[in-house]
């Protein structure tokens, strides 16, 4: 902790779990500021930490707030942030521009993966990551640079399937990025289960994720490992229904000339819209689906150590 930069806040809970040797799973919080509607949001991140805690481990949201990245939030804090109008976007090139601004700001994936690995945090669960935009090739999320560079264990469902996914999986593979399927041998899709592009490697169970992991790292890979879970069966979305919609918003979004950090919240919004709302229940679930899993993953990297450390 000595080493942790001041800025950086840890709550009370967070605080408690790393004395106590207990699991932690970040939590982003750009799902809470741009991702979903009031109250929507703030319901959502009050059962993805419940969801964490049934299965033994402390959530740690992240995001920034008075002038420090908080590792974990009270919850005044949750809801705070919950109903802010004016809160920013925070990627890796924007935590100075929130701290010396005073901002209030909601962690991307890269955000908080930047963070959680900066606090000790081994695991972190998300819904999608981001990636390669279908409008605009050059257009790539600083997600894929993150996973590329810090090494922590990622739950997903996936990339957002609003992306073009083909270019994103070549883009991880080129930087040396594990995508694992979690009982899958095919790629999520985030609102479908996937079945067109495989995965590097498929992993069954928290303690093969753990072993696989420990072992990417112990030979000096510097990346994340990227698990990708399938949404829950009964909560997906026809492939088809979804695919339409993402078409149809993509070209709105390139009529509207929508771009840079503006593209995926207006995108994930107008297929909610064209979907009659059954997208966001689906991004729901799955978010859940996934905090479980971290919450397990993290639960059994905490114990291996704890076995370590007695032989």
């Amino acid at each position: 902790m000595s080493d942790l930069p001041s800025s950086f806040s840890l709550s009370l809970e967070v605080l408690s779990a790393r004395r106590r040797g207990l699991p932690i799973v970040a939590l982003e919080s750009t799902v809470i500021t741009h991702g979903l509607p009031k109250p929507y949001n703030l319901t959502l991140a009050q059962d993805m930490e419940a969801a964490v805690r049934a299965e033994g481990a402390a959530p740690a949201t992240i995001a920034i707030l008075g002038g420090k990245v908080q590792i974990g939030l009270t919850p005044d804090q949750l809801e705070q942030l919950a109903n802010s109008s004016d809160a920013i976007k925070v990627s890796l090139r924007d935590f100075a521009t929130a701290l010396t601004g005073n901002k209030m700001g909601g962690t991307t994936v890269a955000g908080t993966m930047f963070a959680a690995e900066k606090a000790g945090i081994r695991v972190f669960a998300t819904g999608g990551i981001g990636g390669v935009h279908r409008e605009h090739s050059f257009d790539v999320s600083t997600d894929l640079q993150a996973l590329a560079s810090i090494p922590i264990i990622v739950v997903s469902a996936g990339a957002k399937s609003i992306l073009d996914l083909r270019a994103t999986l070549e883009y991880l593979e080129t930087m040396g990025v594990p995508v694992v399927g979690y009982g899958t041998d095919k790629f999520p899709e985030f609102f479908s289960p996937g079945k067109t592009y495989p995965v590097s490697v498929r992993l069954d169970t928290p303690e093969a994720v753990v072993a696989f992991a420990k072992t990417h790292w112990e030979l000096g890979m510097k990346s994340a490992v990227l698990v990708c879970q399938p949404i829950p069966a009964g909560s997906a979305l026809d492939a088809q229904v979804a695919r339409q919609a993402e078409e149809t918003a993509s070209r709105e979004a390139q009529e509207k000339n929508i771009r840079g950090q503006e593209l995926t919240p207006f995108l994930l919004k107008r297929v909610n819209e064209l979907t009659g709302g059954k997208s966001m229940r689906a991004n729901l679930d799955l978010l859940l689906n996934n905090a479980r899993l971290a919450a397990q993953i993290a639960r059994v990297w905490v114990s291996q150590e704890y076995r370590a450390r007695l032989t």
